[in-house]
């Protein structure tokens, strides 16, 4: 371990006590509490992943969630395994029928996605929930394969204390807008590139 003089550690213990009275003042003046949209895009990987840790965050604070996935349906994914561990806490349902390059049907994409947001409906409506996972959302709206302006006036106009997370590419810019948080995934590098084919644990 690196050594530390007495000079050291006393300009260390003055900056640190500045940078205490900033945090503190700053949180001092965080005085509002309400349900967040909050919206996970970009190319980047994680966007699902992230989602599913503030699922797992508020359940360990004992409130229920939903989750409803727009698109993935056609394969197994583990997350919803592990998530049925906690029962009736977690209300999960899986609606679309695959990516629409695999169905290669656009009526039967629309009429998936109609049915998943009725159920996302249903779950921001339940006041036992505290969060809703609106998973791969972002693709139906860029496939238009719901109406965007309904869907952002639905998710603006929830009960307060709802969290609401979305998850998906290409977020229209009217959810941006409407959204309280907003990430951008980046993609720096991707195994897939190296020939790395999808895999358990990782990718679903």
């Amino acid at each position: 371990m690196r050594e530390i003089d007495a000079n050291e550690a006393e300009r260390h213990k003055a900056k640190m006590e500045k940078r205490k009275a900033v945090q503190d003042a700053e949180v001092r003046d965080k005085t509002v509490e309400k349900g967040l949209l909050i919206v996970n895009t970009g190319p980047g990987k994680g966007k699902s992943t992230a989602a599913f840790g503030l699922a797992l965050r508020m359940l360990g604070h004992g409130r229920r969630v939903g989750v409803v996935q727009f698109i993935k349906g056609a394969w197994h994914c583990g997350e919803k395994d592990a998530f049925a561990a906690f029962g009736d806490q977690v209300s999960w349902h899986t609606m679309g029928e695959g990516f629409t390059w695999e169905t290669q049907d656009l009526k039967r994409d629309i009429a998936a996605a109609e049915r998943a947001w009725r159920k996302a409906e249903e779950l921001m409506a339940d006041p036992t929930i505290g969060l809703v996972v609106l998973d791969e959302l972002n693709i139906a709206l860029r496939y238009d394969y719901l109406d965007l302006e309904s869907v952002v006036t639905a998710l603006t106009g929830r009960r307060e204390d709802l969290h609401v997370v979305v998850t998906g590419r290409n977020a229209k810019p009217l959810l941006t807008e409407a959204a309280d948080l907003v990430t951008e995934m980046g993609q720096v590098k991707h195994h897939f590139a190296a020939g790395v084919k999808a895999q358990k644990g990782i990718e679903f």
